[in-house]
């Protein structure tokens, strides 16, 4: 049994006030896009504030906070500066001009009681900007969802987070639970966004409540207080008014037929009506008018790694999606099934076929067209490639699979094996010498882009061309 090491106090980030809105909100703004009056009136009220990173800390119970973990390895993280002035740049409020698909991991922490130690995660979303044919999306995960966690094994994955902080893993619990994430979808994520229950219930509160259409009626008699007692929960069927703390239980409860599941769908409606609020032109100004509150809140509650200027490039690009240009999903039973682990405990397994359908169509960028060539099977043949094959993902088998599919192809593999990693999150085709038209068959088959295909030398077997299974491929059904 590992041993639970004593955790460093790592460098605590700053951040000023507007910053926070913009990033915890600032979630909800990918969503539906969102003002720049919004943010001129923010700058301008509160521009002289901080703001922080903090620990998370119990409000009531607590008057100090520990220190953040450093963000992960491949996330510039932000300056701890005195002159809050200086974490904006000249071009904070222009709009972001990066090409790239930015992808954003928006947790929820359930942290109870007084407690100051790891978490586990309650709720897992993902938001995917498409910066070029300006789109959005949002994915929600379970929490009993079934899958890899790097370097830990197989367990659920709200334990992600809870493993990065107890283990001290590079970067803290955020970055172990978006590299959980990157290797179950297969996609890159960019930046983080952790807000634990007061944050959520204080948010609620500040902006009047919301308005929730309850598809079905709730009588929830275990739902669990933030002491591990119990605070009974039900809610009725049709339009109801929820304040903070009805509409976290609302979000939260498993009590309906789907679970995990439904409660997935529930947390997006929240974000939903919370959005519809607090856009509204009349909740605007009271945001302002109660920064201070919301200040005191965001900095005891909220942790990323999103500086100022992106948090506003960001929410200046999503201003101009269109609203039929954003789509919402959730794994749902079309995506995952029940199961009981030999210890008992109740998950939900993803069928990861279905997930790489539904990951392609909100998050992969439009098909790069490759050149047509008459003939192309009878070209690679002549050039008589020797092509290897290694499986860089956790799925068992899928080397040998994927020989199986080449070899009904022509292709001549000669090796199969495991790559260094199980964590690769795209396919690689690396060529040795001269093979341009194996190589131009492996990428229609295999839906290669170019940019993952490059020419080595020296190679590790008797091979001409590299296969390294990406955890975006799965083999074709026959």
């Amino acid at each position: 049994m590992k041993s639970n090491p004593p955790r460093r106090a790592p460098a605590r980030v700053r951040l000023p006030l507007w910053a926070i809105i913009l990033i915890g909100l600032g979630i909800i703004i990918l969503v539906v896009g969102s003002s720049i009056w919004l943010f001129k009136t923010v700058q301008g009220a509160v521009s002289s504030l901080e703001i922080i990173n903090p620990e998370f800390t119990n409000t009531s119970n607590s008057s100090t906070s520990e220190q953040l973990p450093a963000p992960s390895s491949n996330i510039e993280s932000i300056q701890e500066s005195d002159d809050p002035g200086s974490i904006l740049s000249a071009d904070a409020f222009h709009r972001w001009d990066g090409k790239n698909r930015v992808s954003i991991l928006l947790m929820g922490i359930d942290q109870r009681c007084d407690e100051e130690g790891p978490a586990h995660t309650d709720t897992m979303m993902v938001l995917t900007i498409d910066p070029v044919g300006l789109s959005a999306a949002m994915l929600s995960l379970p929490r009993d969802l079934w899958v890899e966690i790097p370097n830990f094994g197989v367990d659920r994955i709200n334990q992600a987070n809870y493993y990065g902080e107890i283990y001290e893993y590079p970067g803290g619990g955020q970055a172990l639970a978006v590299q959980t994430v990157e290797a179950l979808l297969g996609v890159p994520i960019d930046y983080y966004v952790a807000v634990n229950f007061d944050a959520f219930v204080e948010v609620v509160d500040l902006i009047g409540g919301i308005d929730i259409d309850v598809p079905e009626a709730i009588d929830d008699p275990d739902y669990p207080d933030q002491c591990y007692g119990y605070d009974p929960f039900s809610i009725a069927a049709g339009e109801q008014q929820l304040d903070g703390e009805a509409a976290l239980k609302y979000a939260r409860t498993r009590a309906t037929f789907g679970g995990d599941v439904d409660r997935a769908g529930r947390q997006q409606a929240v974000i939903l009506a919370v959005r519809q609020k607090i856009f509204d032109l009349n909740s605007i100004p009271q945001l302002i008018a109660q920064a201070p509150q919301l200040w005191q809140t965001s900095q005891e509650n909220v942790r990323t790694n999103m500086t100022l200027d992106e948090a506003i490039q960001l929410a200046l690009l999503v201003q101009d999606i269109p609203r039929e240009s954003i789509r919402t999903a959730v794994l749902d039973f079309n995506y995952v099934y029940n199961e009981t682990t030999p210890d008992g405990r109740q998950v939900l397994v993803p069928v990861r076929e279905n997930i790489r359908q539904l990951r392609d169509q909100l998050f992969a960028p439009p098909a790069i067209p490759t050149p047509v060539i008459e003939n192309l099977p009878a070209l690679m043949a002549a050039e008589d490639a020797r092509v290897a094959i290694l499986n860089g993902t956790a799925e068992f088998g899928l080397a040998a699979s994927t020989q199986e599919y080449l070899e009904s192809f022509g292709i001549n593999v000669t090796e199969v094996g495991n790559a260094d990693a199980s964590t690769y999150l795209t396919s690689q085709v690396i060529t040795y010498g001269s093979y341009p038209n194996t190589s131009r068959y492996l990428m229609q088959l295999m839906h290669v882009p170019p940019l993952n295909v490059s020419s080595g030398t020296n190679p590790d077997g008797d091979y001409d061309i590299l296969i390294i299974i990406g955890n975006d491929w799965r083999v074709p059904n026959s």
